[in-house]
């Protein structure tokens, strides 16, 4: 895998198709089913400082905003993407100090400054697993907290096919590869839950919660039959943790 091949490749579908196609999850939202309204992970965000890692267009930013969290920070890859959110916190009031930047890189984020660092389906774009949580720990204060959410790896592995579920894919590859969108690509890596759990420890991370279920009441008012909504009654489709840093 080829580090600025994978930046180069994302970055341009980010630019180009932003989320016309896959869409966008944001706050109050940690996936298709799974919310902080329910979860509670955050609590009281008031006067805190916090930082996003892949802002995209900046509906999550505007959450904590408008939860009077006293500075917005955030980094992203792509360019439009920051100028997204940059016009759409303009629209609401709000500022935020808006770097593009992979995440794994060096940017000029200040150190031992925040209170919370989160990332909603966007950590698991890094090419660098461990030199990310690494800087996501440098970032925080002692005791701050860093959330994340991602697509959980057995949603990957698994399709629904005539009423059934059925593995089309090894839970243990973690191999990188292509995925074709509308004649674009992006470049992926499905990790293990154990790589994740295995790369906060070695940040210095204490997990605190881990939420895997996707919640009924969710998927009841949406009224969803689709062949993703059938996978998450019986598998998680999503997973978020709560972590914080010793």
């Amino acid at each position: 895998m080829d580090k600025n091949s994978v930046y180069k490749t994302n970055s341009f579908y980010w630019d180009t198709k932003g989320n016309d196609f896959l869409g966008a999850i944001v706050l109050p939202f940690y996936g298709a089913f799974v919310s902080e309204e329910k979860c509670q992970l955050f609590g009281d965000v008031s006067g805190k400082k916090m930082l996003e890692i892949g802002c995209g267009n900046g509906q999550s930013l505007q959450y904590q905003g408008e939860r009077k969290a006293s500075e917005l920070w955030a980094v992203d890859i792509s360019e439009k993407q920051i100028e997204k959110a940059a016009q759409h916190l303009k629209t609401c009031g709000l500022s935020a100090k808006l770097i593009c930047s992979p995440m794994e890189e060096e940017c000029g984020i200040p150190l031992d400054y925040f209170d919370f660092v989160y990332s909603i389906y966007a950590i698991g774009w890094t090419t660098d697993l461990e030199g990310t949580f690494s800087r996501i720990a440098s970032y925080l204060k002692k005791d701050g907290v860093f959330i994340f959410s991602w697509s959980h790896p057995i949603h990957k592995c698994v399709v629904a096919e005539n009423n059934m579920l059925a593995f089309k894919k090894c839970y243990f590859d973690e191999s990188w590869y292509s995925v074709s969108l509308d004649e674009d690509a992006l470049t992926l890596s499905d990790r293990k839950l154990s790589t994740y759990v295995n790369a906060l420890a070695k940040a210095g991370f204490v997990i605190e919660q881990m939420i895997e279920q996707s919640d009924d009441e969710i998927m009841q008012s949406r009224d969803d039959n689709s062949d993703f909504a059938k996978k998450a009654k019986m598998l998680p489709v999503t997973f978020v943790v709560k972590a914080r840093k010793l």
